[in-house]
């Protein structure tokens, strides 16, 4: 008879290595041993608005407005890459919003200390928007145009079927 001893001694077998996970079709395959990074929308939100605050300070810096609208440009493009497909539709209508908030600290602590901090304010705030109008519809524009094939229909469609009381529609199968 084996005792607990000689169980616990005893050399063990290999053990098999555990089967792929499967994937569904319409879901890209993902290379071994490499993880996507992906966001929440609120993660993407916030670092929209940290670019944007950074970049405004920045280009107050350097005194080039182009640096913000680049900056917000760049963020947007990754923040569409990177966020969850299920997320884009909260991401899609939030980058205009998300950079204005960025914006209004980053003039906040620019006028910080000057003549009369609400007319600096709102002198401030209205240049840096006036210059970065179009650097902002080029980058949600950009942002929707990349969130298309990622999904966002699929997500409106989910929002307004929700909306109206009926069930999810089930996905499409390719006839091939």
């Amino acid at each position: 008879m084996a005792t607990r001893r000689d169980i616990r001694d005893r050399p063990r077998a290999p053990r098999r290595p555990a089967a792929p996970p499967r994937h569904r079709t319409g879901e890209p395959q993902r290379r071994p041993g490499r993880t996507p990074l992906r966001l929440t929308a609120r993660g993407a939100i916030l670092c929209i608005v940290a670019v944007s605050l950074v970049s405004a300070l920045v280009a107050s810096a350097v005194e080039q407005p182009a640096v913000n609208g680049a900056a917000f440009v760049t963020v947007c493009f990754v923040a569409v890459l990177t966020v969850r497909p299920g997320d884009l539709l909260t991401l899609s209508v939030s980058p205009p919003l998300a950079y204005f908030c960025g914006v209004l600290v980053a003039e906040c602590l620019l006028t910080l200390g000057g003549g009369s901090f609400a007319r600096g304010l709102a002198v401030g705030l209205g240049a840096r928007l006036a210059d970065a109008a179009p650097w902002l519809f080029g980058g949600t524009a950009l942002l929707l145009v990349l969130a298309l094939p990622r999904g966002l229909m699929r997500n409106v469609r989910e929002l307004g079927d929700e909306l109206n009381g009926r069930r999810h529609r089930r996905p499409r199968r390719d006839p091939s």
